[in-house]
Protein backbone atom coordinates (compact mmCIF):
# COMPACT_ATOMS: atom_id res chain seq x y z
CA UNK A 1 0.00 0.00 0.00
CA UNK A 2 1.46 3.34 -1.06
CA UNK A 3 1.74 6.24 1.40
CA UNK A 4 1.41 9.90 0.46
CA UNK A 5 2.03 12.67 2.94
CA UNK A 6 -0.80 15.17 3.32
CA UNK A 7 -0.12 18.88 3.65
CA UNK A 8 -2.49 21.05 5.65
CA UNK A 9 -3.56 24.19 3.81
CA UNK A 10 -5.54 27.29 4.73
CA UNK A 11 -8.67 27.63 2.64
CA UNK A 12 -8.97 31.31 3.52
CA UNK A 13 -5.44 32.02 2.25
CA UNK A 14 -5.61 29.76 -0.79
CA UNK A 15 -5.76 31.66 -4.11
CA UNK A 16 -8.14 29.21 -5.80
CA UNK A 17 -10.39 28.10 -2.93
CA UNK A 18 -13.21 30.03 -1.31
CA UNK A 19 -16.40 29.70 0.71
CA UNK A 20 -18.52 29.04 -2.38
CA UNK A 21 -16.34 26.06 -3.22
CA UNK A 22 -16.82 24.62 0.29
CA UNK A 23 -20.56 25.27 0.06
CA UNK A 24 -20.79 23.40 -3.24
CA UNK A 25 -18.84 20.40 -1.87
CA UNK A 26 -21.19 20.10 1.14
CA UNK A 27 -24.30 20.66 -1.00
CA UNK A 28 -23.32 17.80 -3.28
CA UNK A 29 -22.71 15.42 -0.37
CA UNK A 30 -24.14 16.69 2.97
CA UNK A 31 -23.20 13.41 4.69
CA UNK A 32 -19.56 14.57 4.89
CA UNK A 33 -20.53 16.74 7.86
CA UNK A 34 -21.13 13.62 9.94
CA UNK A 35 -24.67 14.59 10.94
CA UNK A 36 -26.43 11.63 9.37
CA UNK A 37 -28.18 10.99 6.06
CA UNK A 38 -28.95 14.56 5.06
CA UNK A 39 -30.43 16.02 1.90
CA UNK A 40 -30.06 19.52 0.52
CA UNK A 41 -33.21 21.64 0.83
CA UNK A 42 -31.85 25.03 -0.22
CA UNK A 43 -28.72 27.10 -0.87
CA UNK A 44 -28.25 30.83 -0.31
CA UNK A 45 -31.72 30.86 1.26
CA UNK A 46 -33.02 34.44 1.47
CA UNK A 47 -34.04 35.47 4.98
CA UNK A 48 -37.02 37.72 5.64
CA UNK A 49 -35.01 40.15 7.77
CA UNK A 50 -32.02 40.22 5.45
CA UNK A 51 -29.09 38.00 4.66
CA UNK A 52 -28.77 34.58 3.08
CA UNK A 53 -28.43 31.24 4.83
CA UNK A 54 -25.57 29.27 3.26
CA UNK A 55 -27.23 25.85 3.39
CA UNK A 56 -30.48 24.36 4.64
CA UNK A 57 -30.21 20.60 5.12
CA UNK A 58 -32.79 18.06 6.27
CA UNK A 59 -32.54 14.53 7.61
CA UNK A 60 -33.82 12.11 4.99
CA UNK A 61 -35.87 10.10 7.50
CA UNK A 62 -37.07 12.67 10.04
CA UNK A 63 -38.20 16.26 10.54
CA UNK A 64 -34.74 17.45 11.63
CA UNK A 65 -33.47 20.50 9.75
CA UNK A 66 -30.01 22.05 9.93
CA UNK A 67 -29.27 25.72 9.30
CA UNK A 68 -25.63 25.68 8.17
CA UNK A 69 -23.30 28.67 8.02
CA UNK A 70 -19.74 28.38 6.70
CA UNK A 71 -16.83 30.54 7.78
CA UNK A 72 -13.27 30.53 6.52
CA UNK A 73 -10.61 31.25 9.10
CA UNK A 74 -11.54 31.89 12.73
CA UNK A 75 -15.03 32.03 14.16
CA UNK A 76 -16.12 35.46 15.34
CA UNK A 77 -18.98 36.76 17.43
CA UNK A 78 -20.84 38.35 14.52
CA UNK A 79 -20.88 35.07 12.60
CA UNK A 80 -22.16 33.20 15.65
CA UNK A 81 -25.00 35.70 16.09
CA UNK A 82 -25.86 35.58 12.38
CA UNK A 83 -26.05 31.78 12.47
CA UNK A 84 -28.37 31.88 15.47
CA UNK A 85 -30.53 34.57 13.84
CA UNK A 86 -30.99 32.44 10.73
CA UNK A 87 -31.77 29.39 12.88
CA UNK A 88 -34.36 31.39 14.83
CA UNK A 89 -36.02 32.72 11.68
CA UNK A 90 -36.31 29.27 10.11
CA UNK A 91 -37.63 27.87 13.39
CA UNK A 92 -40.34 30.52 13.54
CA UNK A 93 -41.33 30.10 9.89
CA UNK A 94 -41.42 26.30 10.00
CA UNK A 95 -42.28 25.20 13.57
CA UNK A 96 -43.27 21.70 12.42
CA UNK A 97 -39.57 20.85 12.05
CA UNK A 98 -36.82 20.34 14.64
CA UNK A 99 -34.11 22.92 13.91
CA UNK A 100 -30.38 22.89 14.69
CA UNK A 101 -27.90 25.70 14.04
CA UNK A 102 -24.62 24.49 12.53
CA UNK A 103 -21.39 26.47 12.27
CA UNK A 104 -18.68 25.09 10.00
CA UNK A 105 -15.35 26.91 10.34
CA UNK A 106 -11.64 26.38 9.81
CA UNK A 107 -10.67 27.57 13.28
CA UNK A 108 -13.10 27.27 16.17
CA UNK A 109 -11.49 29.28 18.94
CA UNK A 110 -11.78 29.21 22.72
CA UNK A 111 -13.53 32.57 22.41
CA UNK A 112 -16.28 30.80 20.46
CA UNK A 113 -16.88 28.35 23.30
CA UNK A 114 -16.98 31.23 25.80
CA UNK A 115 -19.67 32.97 23.77
CA UNK A 116 -21.70 29.79 23.29
CA UNK A 117 -21.56 29.05 27.04
CA UNK A 118 -23.58 32.24 27.60
CA UNK A 119 -26.58 30.56 25.95
CA UNK A 120 -26.43 27.80 28.57
CA UNK A 121 -27.37 25.02 26.15
CA UNK A 122 -30.73 26.60 25.28
CA UNK A 123 -29.98 26.73 21.54
CA UNK A 124 -29.40 23.41 19.73
CA UNK A 125 -26.08 24.12 18.07
CA UNK A 126 -23.37 22.07 16.40
CA UNK A 127 -19.85 23.36 15.75
CA UNK A 128 -17.78 21.58 13.10
CA UNK A 129 -14.14 22.31 12.37
CA UNK A 130 -13.09 21.75 8.78
CA UNK A 131 -9.54 21.11 7.61
CA UNK A 132 -8.21 21.09 4.07
CA UNK A 133 -5.43 18.69 3.12
CA UNK A 134 -3.50 18.45 -0.12
CA UNK A 135 -2.24 15.06 -1.27
CA UNK A 136 -0.48 14.74 -4.63
CA UNK A 137 -2.20 17.86 -6.01
CA UNK A 138 -5.59 16.63 -4.82
CA UNK A 139 -7.44 18.55 -2.10
CA UNK A 140 -9.58 16.75 0.44
CA UNK A 141 -11.61 18.01 3.37
CA UNK A 142 -12.12 16.63 6.85
CA UNK A 143 -14.91 17.66 9.22
CA UNK A 144 -14.62 17.20 12.99
CA UNK A 145 -17.53 17.82 15.34
CA UNK A 146 -16.24 19.85 18.32
CA UNK A 147 -19.57 20.78 19.91
CA UNK A 148 -23.00 19.18 19.82
CA UNK A 149 -25.68 20.86 21.90
CA UNK A 150 -28.65 19.31 20.21
CA UNK A 151 -31.51 18.58 22.59
CA UNK A 152 -31.34 14.99 23.77
CA UNK A 153 -34.86 14.84 25.16
CA UNK A 154 -38.13 16.15 23.78
CA UNK A 155 -39.33 19.51 25.05
CA UNK A 156 -42.82 18.12 25.43
CA UNK A 157 -41.55 15.45 27.80
CA UNK A 158 -40.33 18.01 30.33
CA UNK A 159 -43.43 18.21 32.47
CA UNK A 160 -42.21 20.90 34.86
CA UNK A 161 -44.77 22.87 36.81
CA UNK A 162 -43.28 26.15 35.57
CA UNK A 163 -44.27 25.24 32.01
CA UNK A 164 -47.97 24.68 32.74
CA UNK A 165 -50.34 27.35 31.41
CA UNK A 166 -54.11 27.50 30.88
CA UNK A 167 -56.71 27.67 28.14
CA UNK A 168 -56.73 31.48 28.09
CA UNK A 169 -53.00 31.48 27.33
CA UNK A 170 -53.55 29.36 24.23
CA UNK A 171 -56.63 31.28 23.07
CA UNK A 172 -54.48 34.41 23.13
CA UNK A 173 -51.44 32.76 21.57
CA UNK A 174 -53.54 31.21 18.78
CA UNK A 175 -57.30 31.90 18.57
CA UNK A 176 -60.38 30.57 20.40
CA UNK A 177 -61.44 28.94 17.12
CA UNK A 178 -58.23 26.93 16.83
CA UNK A 179 -58.33 25.90 20.48
CA UNK A 180 -61.92 24.72 19.98
CA UNK A 181 -60.70 22.65 17.03
CA UNK A 182 -58.17 21.01 19.34
CA UNK A 183 -61.06 20.31 21.74
CA UNK A 184 -62.72 18.25 19.01
CA UNK A 185 -59.59 16.14 18.59
CA UNK A 186 -59.28 15.66 22.33
CA UNK A 187 -62.91 14.46 22.39
CA UNK A 188 -61.99 11.79 19.84
CA UNK A 189 -59.29 10.60 22.21
CA UNK A 190 -61.68 10.72 25.17
CA UNK A 191 -64.01 8.41 23.24
CA UNK A 192 -61.14 5.93 23.35
CA UNK A 193 -60.25 6.57 27.00
CA UNK A 194 -62.46 8.97 28.93
CA UNK A 195 -59.84 9.36 31.69
CA UNK A 196 -57.65 11.49 29.42
CA UNK A 197 -58.07 15.26 29.38
CA UNK A 198 -56.38 18.35 27.98
CA UNK A 199 -53.32 19.74 29.71
CA UNK A 200 -52.17 23.23 28.72
CA UNK A 201 -48.42 23.66 28.62
CA UNK A 202 -46.26 26.54 27.42
CA UNK A 203 -45.18 24.95 24.15
CA UNK A 204 -48.12 22.68 23.33
CA UNK A 205 -51.48 21.35 24.49
CA UNK A 206 -50.94 17.83 25.73
CA UNK A 207 -52.94 15.19 27.52
CA UNK A 208 -53.10 14.19 31.16
CA UNK A 209 -54.55 11.42 33.27
CA UNK A 210 -55.36 12.36 36.85
CA UNK A 211 -53.11 15.40 36.47
CA UNK A 212 -50.11 13.46 35.17
CA UNK A 213 -48.92 14.55 31.73
CA UNK A 214 -49.12 12.10 28.83
CA UNK A 215 -47.27 13.24 25.72
CA UNK A 216 -47.94 10.49 23.18
CA UNK A 217 -50.23 12.97 21.41
CA UNK A 218 -49.93 16.73 21.68
CA UNK A 219 -51.34 19.69 19.79
CA UNK A 220 -50.01 23.04 18.58
CA UNK A 221 -52.70 25.57 17.62
CA UNK A 222 -51.59 28.68 15.69
CA UNK A 223 -53.36 31.81 14.49
CA UNK A 224 -54.58 30.36 11.20
CA UNK A 225 -54.13 26.62 11.57
CA UNK A 226 -53.27 23.87 14.02
CA UNK A 227 -51.32 20.65 14.01
CA UNK A 228 -50.49 17.71 16.20
CA UNK A 229 -47.85 15.10 16.88
CA UNK A 230 -48.70 11.43 17.44
CA UNK A 231 -46.06 9.09 18.81
CA UNK A 232 -46.59 5.82 17.01
CA UNK A 233 -44.60 3.03 15.40
CA UNK A 234 -44.37 3.40 11.66
CA UNK A 235 -47.52 1.99 10.08
CA UNK A 236 -47.37 1.73 6.29
CA UNK A 237 -51.10 1.27 5.78
CA UNK A 238 -51.95 4.21 8.02
CA UNK A 239 -49.20 6.29 6.46
CA UNK A 240 -50.60 5.68 2.98
CA UNK A 241 -54.03 6.77 4.14
CA UNK A 242 -52.60 9.98 5.61
CA UNK A 243 -50.77 10.80 2.39
CA UNK A 244 -53.81 10.03 0.24
CA UNK A 245 -55.98 12.23 2.44
CA UNK A 246 -54.07 15.34 1.46
CA UNK A 247 -53.25 16.26 5.05
CA UNK A 248 -49.93 18.06 5.49
CA UNK A 249 -47.76 15.34 7.00
CA UNK A 250 -43.98 15.60 7.37
CA UNK A 251 -41.70 12.66 6.72
CA UNK A 252 -42.02 10.10 9.52
CA UNK A 253 -39.72 11.15 12.38
CA UNK A 254 -37.69 7.98 12.80
CA UNK A 255 -35.54 9.36 15.61
CA UNK A 256 -38.53 10.18 17.82
CA UNK A 257 -40.96 7.62 16.43
CA UNK A 258 -43.81 9.95 15.56
CA UNK A 259 -46.02 11.45 12.88
CA UNK A 260 -46.25 15.24 12.56
CA UNK A 261 -49.43 16.67 11.00
CA UNK A 262 -49.43 20.40 10.23
CA UNK A 263 -51.51 23.19 8.70
CA UNK A 264 -54.89 21.72 9.57
CA UNK A 265 -58.09 23.75 9.37
CA UNK A 266 -61.14 23.14 11.59
CA UNK A 267 -63.10 21.80 8.61
CA UNK A 268 -60.47 19.08 8.10
CA UNK A 269 -61.68 17.35 11.25
CA UNK A 270 -65.07 16.30 9.91
CA UNK A 271 -63.64 15.54 6.47
CA UNK A 272 -61.00 13.17 7.86
CA UNK A 273 -62.82 12.03 11.00
CA UNK A 274 -62.39 8.28 10.45
CA UNK A 275 -58.68 8.59 9.64
CA UNK A 276 -58.02 10.78 12.68
CA UNK A 277 -59.89 8.38 14.94
CA UNK A 278 -57.85 5.45 13.66
CA UNK A 279 -54.62 7.38 14.11
CA UNK A 280 -55.47 8.34 17.69
CA UNK A 281 -56.68 4.82 18.47
CA UNK A 282 -53.34 3.38 17.33
CA UNK A 283 -51.38 5.96 19.34
CA UNK A 284 -53.49 5.33 22.45
CA UNK A 285 -53.05 1.58 22.11
CA UNK A 286 -49.26 1.85 21.94
CA UNK A 287 -49.29 4.18 24.94
CA UNK A 288 -51.31 1.67 26.95
CA UNK A 289 -54.74 3.31 26.78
Amino acid sequence: MQYSKATAISIKSHPDLNEKWIQRIIAEDPSILGLGDLILKDEERIQVHGGRLDLLLQDAESTDRFEVEIQLGRTDESHIIRTIEYWDEEKRRFPQYEHTAVIVAEDITSRFFNVISLFNGVIPLVAIQMNALEVDDVITLTFTKLLDQRTLGLVEEEEEASEVTDRAYWEKRSTPKMVSAVDELVKMIQNIDESLESKYNKFYIGLAKEGVGKTFVHFKPRKNYFGFVARLSRNEALENRIEESGLDVSAYDVKRGRYVISNMKPEDISEHKELLEDLFRAACSEAGF
